[in-house]
Formats: C-alpha cells, structure tokens, sequence
C-alpha cells in the first residue's frame, strides 16, 4: 500500500451540497490559525503512528526468523498480521468516535499503539507477537479512520486542503524515522538486528521505541478540544460554541454555525451497502472502477518494499546494516515522490499522473525482475553481479518514486471525488476494504514467492503495473475541475 489512510469513518458530509462543516466560514482569524495548525498537527501524530508502526516490522523481519525459528509462511502471517488488526481498528473506529467522541478514541488508539509496542518488544514465541501486531493493527485502523475525520471537522475551509494533507504526510514521515531507527539501532547492535542492547535483541528495540511517540500522541491528544460536529451531535452546544470561535475566530457567528451543522446532521444519509447494487455484475460499475483502484494499489508489490525491503536486500548478498540503509533511502525518496504528487495532481490531473506512474512502475519493476535473474549462490552466499546489483537498486527506488508521486497520492484522492453523492460513503468503504484484503494478500504471499523466484515475482508485480495502465486508460475518469455534487 502506500501506506494510506482509510476514509471509512464517522459520518461527515464528504461531497454533500450543503456547505461544509467547521470550517466552512471563508476566512480564519490570522490570530487563530496557528492555533488550527497545533491542533491539526497533534491529530495528525496518529499518521505518523500509522506509517512507523506499518513500516518498523521491516528491520526487524531477519531478527525474528532467527530468534523464533521460523519459516516464509510463519513470517509473511506475523507481518501481515497487522493488516489484520487494521481492517478491525478501521471498521469499528468510526461508530465509536460517533458514540464516545473523537478525542477519547485517539486516546484509545494511543494506548493501542503503546500496550502493543511493549508486547512487541517482549514476545515469548512468534504466535505471541502475532497476537501483538494484531494490536497494533487495530490501532493503525482507528488512526487511519479518526485523524483525517477531526481534522476535516475543526479546519476552516481555505485552509483544509492543506491541512488535510498534514495526515499522509505524517504517514510517509513516520515510515522514514522508522527505518532511520532500525538502521540506527542495527548499526549499534555491530550490524546485526539480534545484537543486543541494554540487554535486549535490536530487533526488540526497533518493535518497542514506537511506545515514545504513541506516549506523546496521548498527552496531545488529552490537549487539543473535541471536533464542534460531536459535540452538537452530543447536545453539548455551549462547548461547540467555544471550540468554533477558537478555530474559527471570535467575529464567527457561532450560532449560525451550529445550527448549519445540526441541519447537516439531520439530513445526513447513513451508507448502506444496498445503494451500491443495480450494475450488470452486481455493483454499479462505478464502485468496480473504485476497487480495481484500489487493488492495482497494492498488487504493483509496494507493501514489499515497506514491510520486507531489509530482507529482500539481505536475500541478494547485502548486510543488515546496510540494507536498513537502504530501506530508509527508499522512505526518503517515498517522502519526496509524495510531495511531487501533492504539487502536480491539481496541476496536470489525476488520470495523466497514474498513467505516469503506472508505465514507471512497469519499467522499474521489470528492471529488478531481470537484475534479481542473475543472482547466485544460496542462503547467506547470495550475490548479485555488480551491474545488476546497481540496477536493482536504482530501478527499486525508482519504482518507489513514481509510485509515491502517482498512485500512492491519486488512489486516495480519486476515491474520495469520483462516486455520485448518495454512495460515497459507502463505495469508500467498499472499495477500501478491497485495498486491505488486495494488502494482506500480497504481504502474507511474499516470503514464499520470493523464496520460490524473486525475479519472477518482481515481474508478475511488473505485470499487474503493466496492466493499471490499460485499466486507467479504459475506465478512469478525470474529476479534475469537476465539483463532487456533479460526480454521476
């Protein structure tokens, strides 16, 4: 995946024709958008979670082989485990933060993150650290649901474009400090992730030090006021009045504001998975388009990278040091690839970009099946020759590149204009569910294929690439320019 956020959240009115809720006064208070900033940026921590604890099993995939014994199976199900846990976190987020409110399930999703962190970090078999990144998953679900929800709920709408933005760029910047971390903690370990460090394994350490920052997400979280939404939908309007002239400005007329958004929640639409049948296969054809997005997403391998990059390094000669080394250089270039999407998709359009993307993938992908072709030797004496290792590793980070700048972006953005009003709540849903069952598949699949033949794995992933160009060029619509009530 990229690691993206899912949209299956508390009920909002995404696309409605109505105006949009808090924030949907033109202008903040320059005195009061600093504030917004904070507060936006406290929620968006949740990212940042989301990507160190997707990404951080990466670095520590070789130390757990070793330490528990176990096979390629038995290791894609530890690291896919999480997924696991995300699909639950994502489902149930949105009900509870509509019942209990949104900054008590951030706190609850902090508490996930560290309970599973220092369970993590602690395992006594391979089974016990399922069961924890299980955990963590569900804790990766609420932050990928609860950040981007608040922060749509309290960003004044000139604003909110690029505050929205706060929460993928947290994600990509937690799976760069994550493999920084792994890289650090192995190189002080002598280069091995199971070299000890204050009487733990390396590998322990890289699973455990995410119980920091899931510390810091808490106390932010206990800091910053609750979404103005809830609290209406709560009744508890003097509050609301309170949190909208923080966010919005004193000059705001909050009792108009409020009784915007009461209306808006009395006319909201609940999604209903029955909106989505009538199409010749079953479901509309829109809502097929929207799940073949989201499984070509993740069937071009880029999860392979962020999950099992070390190894697959370590699988073609290189050491453990420097293949964490390389890992956090792929995050890098993830962050940069992320930052050209966000200037170009509004810019060239969201159909040209995947399209871009798509081809680059194919090309790169294509390259490292014909460079791993040419590994020798077995076990620990794998090696490749010295121009097809140079080709493996430009075409690996190239690969990252043109999907950071296309689909790791355009996905997200596309599911959340295309669909008509009246599904799109509920096509999200569908459509993101495919992307964890399509993310799962590929996780839990790749330890076996890549012992089977990592060059014919790398081009079946090249051919899924070669294949999103076809289904781009055929049946994705551009909706740049195109207001979200006009979508049919």
């Amino acid at each position: 995946m990229s690691v993206t956020q899912q949209p299956d959240g508390p009920t909002r009115p995404t696309g409605s024709t109505k105006p949009a809720e808090p924030g949907a006064a033109e202008v903040a208070s320059s005195d009061r958008l600093g504030f917004v900033v904070f507060i936006t940026a406290a929620a968006a921590l949740g990212g940042f979670l989301f990507g160190y604890d997707s990404s951080v099993i990466n670095g520590a995939v070789s130390g757990i082989q070793d330490r528990f014994g176990v096979g390629d199976g038995v290791t894609g199900l530890i690291v896919s485990s999480a997924l696991l846990g995300s699909a639950l976190g994502a489902a149930l987020a949105g009900r509870f933060a509509d019942r209990y409110g949104r900054i008590k399930v951030m706190k609850a999703g902090a508490l996930l993150f560290a309970v599973s962190a220092v369970g993590s970090m602690l395992p006594f078999s391979a089974w016990d650290l399922a069961g924890w990144r299980i955990l963590g998953g569900a804790a990766i679900g609420i932050a990928s649901v609860i950040a981007p929800t608040y922060i749509a709920e309290v960003a004044p709408t000139r604003y909110r474009g690029r505050l929205a933005s706060f929460q993928q760029a947290a994600i990509v910047l937690g799976i760069a400090i994550s493999q920084l971390v792994n890289w650090v903690l192995a190189d002080a370990a002598g280069g091995d992730t199971r070299g000890r460090l204050l009487g733990l394994e390396a590998w322990q350490w890289m699973l455990g030090i995410c119980v920091l920052p899931a510390a810091v997400y808490f106390v932010l979280a206990s800091m910053i006021p609750e979404s103005p939404r809830y609290l209406i939908a709560a009744g508890r309007l003097d509050e609301a009045r309170a949190v909208l002239g923080d966010v919005e400005g004193r000059t705001a007329d909050a009792d108009a504001r409020i009784a915007e958004i009461q209306g808006l929640i009395a006319s909201d639409h609940r999604p209903r998975f029955g909106d989505l049948l009538g199409g010749r296969f079953g479901l509309l054809p829109i809502v097929w388009v929207g799940i073949g997005l989201s499984v070509f997403q993740q069937l071009v391998g880029i999860n392979v990278i962020f999950y099992y990059s070390s190894i697959l390094w370590q699988s073609v000669g290189i050491d453990q040091s420097n293949s964490l080394l390389i890992s956090f250089i792929g995050s890098v270039i993830n962050i940069l690839g992320t930052v050209v999407a966000i200037l170009l998709v509004d810019r060239i359009g969201r159909k040209p970009l995947a399209l871009i993307g798509s081809a680059g993938m194919a090309i790169a992908l294509a390259a490292c099946g014909w460079a791993f072709s040419s590994a020798t030797g077995s076990g620990d004496a794998v090696v490749l020759p010295d121009l097809q290792g140079t080709v493996a590793l430009i075409s690996a980070n190239a690969f990252v590149l043109f999907f950071a700048m296309s689909w790791g972006v355009v996905v997200w953005v596309m599911l959340g204009e295309m669909f008509p009003n009246r599904i799109r709540a509920a096509a999200l849903s569908v459509a993101a569910s495919a992307q964890w069952i399509a993310n799962w598949a590929i996780t839990v699949s790749f330890p076996s294929l890549a012992r089977w033949n990592l060059s014919a794995t790398y081009l079946a992933y090249a051919g899924f690439a070669a294949l999103s160009v076809l289904f781009v060029a055929r049946f994705m619509k551009e909706t740049k320019g195109i207001r979200l009530e006009d979508m049919g």
